[in-house]
């Protein structure tokens, strides 16, 4: 490889998007784990500590060491199991914010989730304590689980998307900006929220281009758990591969016709655009895609068509956001150069063409 492309792919590679999308597909997985730091051991540490001084009260209560206060025993020993629990469940949350949120990338993501892992876990904790204070234990798991299977039933949509939220920021599968499409929804993601995603919709019922309709589409995130999602600018490889195609005559020049049409496309694709592949073709090199099926310059193939006549089809890599611009100008340019050889070139005639 050579050294101004191996530059260019590594600075390529530094971006975290395509970090990201390296980590999740890459055949060779990263031997990073989360790492606690020093002062994360040190709390957990402590943790575990006043457990066990509180584990050792709590049998010392059972004993009847202190006859004279024995009134004041049992508050004393709700208490202790309300510490103690609370003790539990900031320990648990802390392992849950080091080793599962602390393995994201995006520190959007990070922040995001560990905002929601606060707001469980004070509700958590709250209702933990009244529990324990005001009923014994058994009453308030029966009731926990009974309000979690009344509210599961209420609140299945919003629940489920707000689960989709999560596997959002977890795997990635779109972003804010990427061209998507989602059931019959196509367009670009204009918002993510918790319970559901924008998109500013292209193409559409009315509309028979890539073009931008005018609409909003906004569906629910539980969609991403049920549906087939196509992200048509992955951060590996954000282009898509377009075409253009015209019935020529078996009598044409095809070599001709080839020749013109992989000139005509390499001259509107430009230079830059196939430097850009030849990068992003190295990065694929370290997925299991098969790069080597990935080429840069435009490809012209010849395919026999069932109404008599050949189709000529020049392939090439666009970015999807230009695709319809693109094929446009290449569609204009490509018949201004073909019709110039009406000898060499020979297309349908007629209105039945």
């Amino acid at each position: 490889m050579p050294n101004e492309l191996r530059t260019e792919v590594e600075q390529v590679k530094q971006q975290e998007e395509v970090k990201r999308a390296l980590a999740q597909t890459s055949t060779v997985k990263p031997d990073e784990t989360p790492k606690a730091e020093t002062k994360d051991k040190l709390l957990l540490g402590t943790h575990v500590i006043i457990l066990i001084a509180l584990a050792v009260v709590r049998i010392v209560l059972q004993f009847s060491f202190f006859g004279f206060a024995s009134r004041f025993i049992p508050l004393l020993q709700k208490l202790n199991l309300s510490v103690m629990a609370i003790v539990l469940l900031l320990a648990v949350a802390k392992i849950v914010d080091v080793y599962l949120i602390g393995r994201l990338d995006s520190p959007v993501a990070r922040y995001n989730l560990r905002r929601v892992a606060k707001l469980a876990l004070v509700l958590v904790l709250a209702f933990v304590v009244v529990s324990i204070l005001f009923q014994n234990w058994y009453t308030a798991v029966v009731s926990l689980g009974l309000i979690s299977l009344i509210l599961g039933f209420a609140l299945q949509t919003p629940i489920t998307s707000f689960i989709g939220w999560i596997y959002l920021l977890a795997r990635t599968p779109y972003r804010v900006g990427d061209r998507i499409k989602i059931g019959d929804a196509t367009g670009d993601v204009i918002d993510v929220s918790y319970l559901d995603t924008t998109l500013w919709e292209f193409g559409g019922d009315f509309l028979s281009t890539d073009h931008p309709s005018g609409r909003v589409i906004k569906f629910p995130n539980s969609k991403v758990l049920s549906s087939t999602v196509y992200n048509y600018t992955w951060p590996l490889f954000p282009y898509i591969w377009n075409e253009v195609k015209f019935n020529v005559a078996y009598e044409s020049d095809l070599e001709f016709v080839a020749a013109t049409m992989q000139r005509v496309a390499e001259e509107e694709v430009g230079e830059r655009m196939m430097k850009q592949v030849r990068v992003y073709r190295e990065i694929l090199a370290q997925t299991p895609v098969d790069q080597l099926e990935v080429r840069e310059r435009p490809a012209v193939l010849f395919r026999v068509n069932p109404n008599t006549w050949l189709d000529a089809i020049v392939r090439y890599l666009v970015d999807p956001k230009e695709a319809g611009r693109v094929k446009t100008r290449l569609i204009k340019k490509l018949l201004a150069e073909l019709n110039t050889m009406p000898d060499k070139v020979m297309f349908p005639k007629g209105n039945a063409r």
